[in-house]
């Protein structure tokens, strides 16, 4: 391995792959920190950090501990995986190291390609990145190129010392059964066939990805142009939007016939963003989340903002609030199903005020009205306060922010 230039944080299990890395840095002179997390889960966790910190002390290295209580919720290895790469991105960024370097195989490469395959996804890179950035880091895998048995020879021929992780044994994780039955029983030339398969798709993604991104006008893309494309484009304009986040191909294609149906649409893809329309363009909204704005007294008004909204000096209009003392204190929230205001022509449903003004769904979501002390909604923006709340001297405008 050759050296690499400036102090590098290596992830360290202690398994043989990541003491392979250890070493072969260490060969090269590299100069290098270690990162160790210890979950808790497993009764040889401690012996691990109590073999690492002696190791790293008689190699004069730096060793960095994680060791508080893991709590997860839902899939260990995913958020065991997020909090490791937290870790490693804060000691990066407060030690000003060049990056995290990992010891992932060709082994880690192939069963991460065969879990995407099972679960049908369509991933922003097929198998592991050799390179890649996280939060902003980069983040380097060396030895892609090195098979697990590789690895475990080069640590016997070496003398170098490691554990094996009991957990690797369980077939309840969808790795370690990927690993058993389909990686472990690929030989040399199976391995070659497959390497390639991935290289070969990961190369025509790449272009698709880079065709499709002249499409977009910042990150927005024209619905018609969009009708017109074949699936494939379409399925990877909506890939692009959500990266954020995976979904199944079975997921995508039923957004994607939302878009090509629908001329309006809120498609919700988490609790606060959303794939929407306006003007006939669609892209990621990312302001969903409901509201509710405390205000006091009049004092606290003026002024008063939170992204969806903004209050000013009162001026006739469609934005003008005339409020009473006895309205406080009041909350300005997003609109709801079932919102109705009385108006002077009579009842108006706040549904079919924005039906009316064709308002696009996404901003109905948000929408400011002002409820007073009493649960009454005195005001809407845009459509203007109820029949007690009027006067040619308002208050306040209370205006949208779209």
């Amino acid at each position: 391995m050759e050296k690499l230039n400036g102090i590098w944080l290596v992830g360290v299990s202690c398994g043989p792959d990541s003491m392979a890395l250890l070493d072969m840095l260490l060969q090269s002179k590299t100069e290098v920190v270690v990162a160790f997390v210890n979950y808790h889960t497993r009764t040889q966790s401690e012996q691990e950090e109590a073999f690492i910190r002696k190791y790293c002390k008689e190699k004069k290295l730096i060793c960095h501990i994680l060791n508080e209580e893991f709590r997860h919720q839902g899939n260990f290895e995913a958020e065991a995986r997020k909090w490791r790469y937290d870790f490693f991105v804060r000691l990066v960024k407060e030690y000003g190291y060049q990056g995290v370097l990992l010891g992932h195989h060709q082994d880690d490469l192939l069963e991460t390609y065969f879990m995407q395959e099972e679960k049908n996804l369509i991933p922003e890179y097929y198998g592991l990145k050799e390179e890649m950035l996280y939060h902003g880091i980069l983040v380097k895998r060396p030895l892609l190129s090195y098979t697990k048995q590789e690895l475990l020879d080069y640590c016997i021929n070496n003398q170098i010392p490691y554990f094996i992780d009991e957990s690797n044994a369980s077939r309840k994780y969808t790795r370690n059964r990927i690993r058993e039955d389909v990686v472990s029983k690929l030989n040399a030339q199976e391995r070659i066939y497959v390497l390639k398969e991935i290289e070969k798709k990961n190369a025509i993604r790449q272009e698709r990805i880079c065709r499709v991104k002249t499409y977009f006008e910042g990150m927005q893309m024209d619905l018609m142009h969009y009708r017109t494309l074949p699936y494939i484009e379409r399925e990877e304009i909506l890939r692009i939007l959500l990266k954020e986040k995976k979904y199944s191909a079975k997921h995508i294609e039923q957004i994607d016939a939302i878009l090509m149906k629908k001329k309006d649409f809120c498609i919700e893809v988490s609790k606060e963003s959303a794939l929407v329309q306006k003007e006939g363009k669609f892209f990621l909204y990312q302001g969903l989340k409901d509201y509710v704005d405390h205000y006091e007294n009049r004092e606290m008004m003026l002024g008063g903002e939170n992204g969806k909204y903004r209050i000013e000096e009162g001026s006739l209009g469609v934005y003008a609030l005339t409020l009473k003392d006895e309205d406080f204190p009041l909350v300005i929230r997003n609109a709801k199903e079932g919102d109705k205001i009385q108006m002077r022509f009579g009842t108006k449903l706040v549904h079919r005020f924005f039906i009316d003004r064709k308002i696009p769904l996404y901003q109905r979501r948000v929408w400011p009205v002002v409820e007073n002390a009493k649960g009454d909604i005195i005001f809407v923006s845009e459509l203007g306060c109820d029949v007690e709340h009027y006067s040619i001297k308002p208050d306040f405008n209370v205006i949208q922010c779209f």
